[in-house]
């Protein structure tokens, strides 16, 4: 920027800094664009594989909720997920139930809960993935 006779005036030419952000940005671009179509070409498709996590386990009104992570560490998503619950042992009978989530993306992880009558404290908790659908 130039002043002539106490007006200000624009040069045609564009400042350094434009140049630089110009330059940053299209590698940046470029960088973003290989990096997805190396992951196209190479990626091998996997089913997906699904692991589940007990996080917490509290009272819910009448019943204890079994809250869960469900991953899926596979490149391939899962539909309709069906998470099955058992808690056996002690002097009660095995109680059963289980979630469907909807769906779990790959290499994720979902969020999500078992509710059971009576409490898992001090009987065995199975929980494990039982299913899922190809999206």
């Amino acid at each position: 920027m130039g002043k002539t006779s106490g007006r200000q005036t624009e040069t045609n030419e564009p400042h350094w800094i434009e140049w630089v952000t110009g330059v940053l940005s299209s590698l940046l671009v470029g960088a973003m664009i290989g990096w997805i179509a190396w992951q196209a070409l190479t990626a091998v498709a996997q089913p997906p594989q699904l692991s589940v996590t007990v996080t917490q386990v509290e009272k819910a009104g009448d019943f204890f909720r079994v809250e869960l992570d469900i991953a899926n560490v596979a490149n391939t998503s899962a539909a309709s997920v069906t998470v099955m619950g058992e808690i056996s042992g002690g002097d009660m009978p095995a109680e059963t139930a289980e979630v469907t989530f909807d769906y779990v993306p790959a290499q994720s992880k979902s969020r999500g809960g078992l509710l059971f009558r009576s409490n898992p404290a001090g009987r065995e908790l199975k929980v494990q993935p039982a299913g899922y659908t190809e999206p």
